[in-house]
């Protein structure tokens, strides 16, 4: 599980298209890249090795696979873990952002 450290932007996007529900990675590329106002626009093969390390740190579960079209189409979901790094991510976020909101009001009213 990820630590203290703060998650890479596509990783804690990854997570967060996923604490809706289950999703197939074309579907988890599509929210990633809506989450991000088009900033992320994650490549099949960089998703597919982030969702192999995010279930290997057991982040994320594979959630089965069926055929569309003749190509096999695998879903995931978030785990317990991932959804409590989510959350302490967020939170780490929500308190930096607070912080650097607090500075540049500072700095404001100092600046004249």
């Amino acid at each position: 599980m990820i630590g203290m450290s703060a998650m890479r932007e596509p990783t804690f996007l990854i997570l967060t298209a996923l604490a809706a529900g289950v999703l197939h990675g074309y579907a988890v590329i599509q929210e990633v890249a809506e989450l991000s106002g088009g900033r992320v626009v994650l490549p099949a093969g960089t998703l597919y090795a982030a969702l192999e390390r995010l279930t290997a740190e057991g982040l994320v579960a594979p959630e089965g696979t069926e055929i569309v079209d003749g190509r096999h189409r695998r879903y995931y979901r978030l785990t317990d873990d991932g959804a409590h790094a989510l959350a302490a991510d967020a939170d780490r976020q929500r308190r930096n952002a607070a912080e650097a909101t607090v500075r540049l009001q500072f700095r404001s009213a100092g600046a004249r």
